[in-house]
């Protein structure tokens, strides 16, 4: 394990919510700090819900390939990224295909795709207003403002019946509250950072929020959103284990695709989400 990495998993016990945390590194040194032990670690930075509880699922899986598998946790969409490109990781976890991409275009970066793991359905959650024909004009409607999530989070809106957005919007887009060419409601779209979408309900009259973060917030987008998106839809936001390019077919990403795609891990995720994350492997 690098010292980068130790500083934060050592730091996680006094360090704010926007700073990465983790376990222990005990688990990954022998007894003497050989580097054969180091080298059957794996380190995968990861959101708190539902990834993290995910990978921790599979420890036990790849601990019996011989395998320990280190988790540090991030809560923003920034720093996971940041600290693969700098090899402070093996992988991470807490992202779909079309944020990776963006995120490599925009910072030319090189990750891949490399274990396809499940979706989360995005979903409209009711704040000051309680149903979506309620909305008066002018309603205050909060979306997560970064790249293709809030392309999304437009979609669902539209897909709602309460905007139109201009034509040759897709998945794949980087629209924006700009890109709004009908707006019958008058809504007030306000673009807020995703982590912080669960706490603005009480403020605004609606929210679209992303799975992990409405989840962690104890919304579950089945259960208790106005609306959700249609799975085929959602499909294309398969998340996804990342890793540097030219890594994807190393032994470490073979034996966290097996554990992760494993019988358990499905029980595991299908038990504890009920719908909210839906595997697609």
């Amino acid at each position: 394990m690098n010292k980068k990495i130790a500083a934060l998993l050592a730091g996680a016990l006094c360090l704010t919510t926007l700073t990465a945390c983790g376990g222990s590194n005990g688990d990954a040194q022998s007894a003497d700090g050989g580097a054969a032990d180091a080298d059957k670690t794996i380190t995968v930075g990861a959101s708190p819900t539902p990834h993290a509880e995910i990978l921790n699922a599979a420890k036990d899986v790849l601990a019996e390939q011989g395998w320990t598998l280190e988790v540090v946790e991030f809560t923003d969409y920034v720093q996971p990224n940041t600290a693969l490109v700098d090899g402070d990781l093996d992988a991470n976890y807490f992202q779909h295909v079309p944020y990776l991409n963006n995120f490599n275009q925009k910072n030319g970066a090189d990750l891949v795709s490399a274990i396809e793991m499940h979706y989360e359905p995005f979903g409209i959650y009711a704040g000051k207003t309680a149903t979506l024909e309620a909305l008066q004009d002018g309603a205050v409607v909060a979306v997560p403002n970064d790249g293709s999530n809030e392309t999304r989070a437009l979609l669902l809106l539209q897909d709602a019946g309460l905007i139109k957005l201009k034509e040759g919007i897709d998945p794949t887009s980087d629209a924006t509250k700009l890109d709004i060419v009908e707006n019958p409601k008058n809504l007030d779209i306000k673009e807020i950072a995703a982590e912080q979408l669960p706490r603005s309900l009480e403020d605004v009259d609606i929210a679209v929020i992303n799975g992990n973060y409405a989840l962690q917030a104890d919304l579950n987008a089945k259960e208790d959103s106005l609306i959700t998106e249609n799975p085929d839809y959602a499909k294309v936001y398969v998340n996804t284990v990342a890793c540097r390019s030219g890594d994807e077919n190393s032994d470490k990403m073979q034996a966290l695709k097996g554990a992760l795609q494993s019988e358990a891990v499905q029980k595991f995720v299908e038990e504890t989400y009920r719908g909210a994350v839906v595997t697609t492997f």
